[in-house]
């Protein structure tokens, strides 16, 4: 497969090289993705991981609740946000500690392992106690400190794509990472800011950058379609796209649909329920990653 366009294989290979295709010794000019192991899931192997959970943690009932029916989905990962970003600092901003305690005991209890964003370097401790996986948030991706800790840890990181990021700088965030020796790096695409963004969806889902990460670095790439949208009909929609284009997994916001069920404080336009989810898994169930036939060279 050869990528059109001004991003060039060298480049990457000179800004990147602890990562790059071209340039690595684990990987070179093959179609071998990484394999990074969470617990007993492995990302980068031939069936896409299924993550999925709350937007954030709110209580100790809603989060069992969500985790044992996203596992009852055949859902591989739980994900639910401790720590907040939010537009607006009136906004739920999350639990904090007793979110992350939340976490690890519905992680107890359901066997799924735990990804949870850390939105600074001082959350790093505390989150690697608590969590399985790292995740670096969009608003994060530059935070260069932050991923320089991240690294350090130990811990596989989640690194999401900056809303206005490129595919050089996002490669090079996750650089930061493996410069501290931790490779083991999942990306996630989640939508990007583009002029129609907004008007019908929340972002732009950016699948074409699925094969360019592929072309360029090993390693393994899944995309987040709740966030990419903003509207819970057209995930399901755009999670099968983004399986269809090769990604080694989703991750994916799912609320109770419950009768009588809170309506979630974050996100909840965004949010599917179970069954919509059992949906999605069983979809990616048939669909294995088909291994890239990588190009000596790009344009």
């Amino acid at each position: 497969m050869k990528i059109a366009g001004i991003v060039r294989l060298e480049d990457i290979s000179r800004l990147c090289p602890l990562i790059s295709r071209g340039t690595d010794s684990f990987a070179g000019e093959s179609a071998e993705t990484r394999k990074v192991q969470v617990g007993p899931v492995c990302f980068g192997g031939p069936r896409p991981v299924v993550i999925a959970g709350p937007c954030s943690v709110e209580s100790f009932e809603q989060t069992l609740e969500v985790a044992r029916a996203v596992k009852a989905a055949g859902a591989d990962m739980l994900r639910g946000g401790a720590f907040k970003p939010r537009t607006s600092p009136h906004d739920f901003q999350g639990l904090g500690l007793e979110g992350l305690r939340i976490l690890r005991e519905v992680s107890r209890q359901t066997g799924l392992p735990v990804v949870t964003e850390v939105m600074d370097a001082r959350q790093i401790e505390p989150v690697s106690e608590h969590a399985d996986m790292l995740q670096i948030g969009s608003r994060n991706m530059q935070n260069y400190t932050l991923l320089v800790e991240a690294g350090r840890s130990g811990k596989p990181v989640l690194l999401k794509r900056g809303m206005a990021a490129n595919l050089c700088e996002w490669l090079g965030a996750a650089e930061y990472v493996a410069k501290e020796g931790n490779f083991n790096i999942v990306l996630c695409e989640r939508g990007i800011k583009a002029y129609p963004a907004g008007e019908y969806s929340r972002y732009v889902l950016d699948l074409n950058v699925i094969p360019a990460v592929q072309e360029y670095s090993f390693l393994p790439i899944i995309v987040d379609p709740s966030h990419a949208t903003g509207v819970s009909a057209m995930v399901e929609p755009a999670s099968r796209a983004a399986v269809e284009f090769g990604c080694h997994g989703l991750i994916i916001e799912v609320a109770s649909d419950r009768p009588g069920a809170p309506k979630p404080m974050c996100d909840a336009a965004q949010a599917i329920g179970p069954a919509t989810l059992a949906r999605i898994v069983e979809f990616v169930a048939a669909h294995s990653v088909e291994p890239l036939k990588v190009s000596a060279h790009a344009v």
